[in-house]
């Protein structure tokens, strides 16, 4: 994990690979933004200049490097674009902030300590400057071959190991002894580890992450932070009747888990009910994937990974809530014990569901853990799931759908999914789409009307809760593994997705605002 620290030094003075100030994008041209002064006196006055003789705007994301002139104890100025300066009197959206600096720490990759000299109005900016750091400084390195002492790889081309992130991340402005900058660093770190840790579960490959693997992965970090943990194997999941957990396993040599992770506050006052889908790959069963579409499947468990790094930082910033994760985790493989389309399955809370594509089966564990965790009458539930393709044709790649059954808690959970600095649409629940689930032979069927798909799973799952929980699913589909080129502080690959709103549903709750 990239350390994090707080200084007060002036950014001429301190030692450090690069200096990393900000660049507005203005009618005249690049300015330097506040935080940089003793940069751009370094420079003779004349650094936003310099930047535009070398084409830099300071248009969003834009990064700009230059050897540092002889006033600076660090040798290379790294400009990072902030896009429009604020309207005077107000300062950087948090967000702004986040990105730049996290775009200037993949930047940095490679180097041992990074400065980050951005404006800092308050504690607040501070925190976000951290957050985004050590988010943009993440990378997944387990499979690739280590580099030596040296900082280089293993000897075919001598060259220092960019995969590597960046080591250190100092945050210039930021006050190390006052409390409310000294929390705002160490929410920052706790909640960019968390991140982090569902972003290497979501990288893992499948054959190195199955179910069990997933869970004990789950009761390690369980141990390290003092929570509580039940894991229900095949054998108790048959036993309690899990049968959509049972039957989306059962095609695996790998067979499925319900893990249960709780965080408790003395002094809490409400509870959460997290949910997780933890489909460890998906083949899509019997109703098997088309070529090109197997590729990702390792992150189908994305959800579970979410819920389980939102109850760990919820632990470790200590909050007085009480938080319950349920991860529901099963392995889709096509096999000669596999559920048919076709098949019925009764579920944990007694109702059967008509199986008529196999493919559609995040909803079929996502059942059997939200009527579980109703069980522990929990003042909300949310659950958090790549459910369905059809909300990444609805809103992209980078936004996830939020669906309720209450329009005061889905508009709660779309403004702190941005306060959190995450994209997110409220989406709605047609009543008449529930009748394209109708089974002949069951309860309900799996599957409905192909339009609208997306909001016919958020209809299956309110099937599954106990009358008067309030609920929300996140459908994180698109947004949950990125395919393309880095930005911001979003990595290729598994993002991390959804934990940070849920920290911050955590925190509002802590504070009586449950929404």
């Amino acid at each position: 994990m990239t350390a994090l620290t707080l200084s007060t030094s002036s950014p001429a003075a301190l030692r450090a690979d690069a200096l990393v100030v900000g660049v507005t994008k203005g009618d005249k041209g690049p300015a330097v933004a506040v935080g940089a002064e003793a940069v751009v006196k370094a420079f003779d006055g004349k650094l936003a200049a310099v930047l535009e003789t070398l084409g830099a705007t300071g248009g969003e994301g834009e990064v700009t490097k230059l050897p540092a002139p002889s006033g600076l104890k660090a040798p290379v100025v790294l400009a990072v674009g902030l896009g429009g300066a604020p309207e005077k009197g107000e300062g950087f959206d948090g967000e702004v902030l986040r990105r730049a600096a996290g775009t200037a720490a993949r930047a940095l990759a490679g180097a041992e300590k990074g400065a980050f000299a951005l404006p800092v109005a308050d504690a607040a900016d501070a925190g976000a400057i951290a957050e985004g750091a050590l988010l943009g400084a993440y990378a997944f390195n387990t499979y690739r071959a280590q580099p030596d002492k040296s900082g280089k790889d293993s000897g075919k081309h001598g060259k220092q190991d960019k995969s590597t992130p960046l080591a250190e991340v100092v945050v210039l402005g930021g006050k190390p002894r006052d409390k409310a900058f000294k929390a705002a660093a160490e929410r920052a770190t706790a909640v960019a580890a968390e991140v982090n840790r569902a972003r290497d579960l979501i990288n893992t490959p499948p054959n190195d992450l199955a179910p069990k693997s997933f869970a004990a992965a789950a009761q390690t970090a369980a141990k390290e932070h003092g929570l509580k943990i039940e894991v229900l194997d095949e054998k108790a999941l048959a036993k309690g009747g899990y049968g959509g957990i049972l039957g989306v396993g059962q095609g695996s040599a790998n067979p499925p888990r319900l893990v249960r992770i709780a965080y408790t506050s003395a002094k809490a006052k409400k509870s959460i009910a997290l949910v997780g889908k933890g489909i460890t790959y998906d083949s899509g069963g019997i109703s098997l994937k088309p070529a090109g579409h197997n590729e990702t499947m390792k992150c189908d468990m994305s959800g579970a990974a979410a819920v389980l790094g939102a109850v760990v930082a919820t632990a470790r910033l200590g909050l007085e809530v009480n938080v319950t994760g349920w991860l529901a985790l099963a392995e889709n493989m096509p096999s000669g014990s596999a559920t048919r389309p076709g098949d019925v399955l009764r579920m944990y809370s007694g109702k059967t569901v008509e199986v008529l594509n196999t493919d559609a089966e995040g909803r079929l564990v996502l059942a059997d853990a939200l009527a579980r965790a109703c069980e522990e009458k929990p003042d909300a539930v949310v659950d958090v799931a790549t459910l369905t393709g059809a909300m990444v044709l609805a809103l992209g790649n980078r936004t996830f759908g939020i669906m309720a059954n209450d329009d005061a808690f889905r508009a709660s959970l779309h403004e702190i999914a941005e306060e959190a600095g995450e994209q997110s649409w409220p989406m709605p629940m047609p009543a008449e789409l529930r009748k394209g689930m109708d089974s002949s032979v069951a309860d309900i069927a799996n599957m409905g009307e192909r339009m609208g798909g997306g909001l016919v799973a958020g209809l299956f799952l309110k099937e599954f809760l106990d009358e008067g929980v309030t609920w929300a699913h996140l459908d994180i589909a698109g947004p949950a593994f990125h395919e393309g080129a880095p930005y911001g502080y979003t990595p290729k690959g598994g993002t991390g997705s959804a934990v940070r709103t849920l920290v911050r549903l955590a925190e509002r709750t802590a504070a009586g605002d449950l929404g």
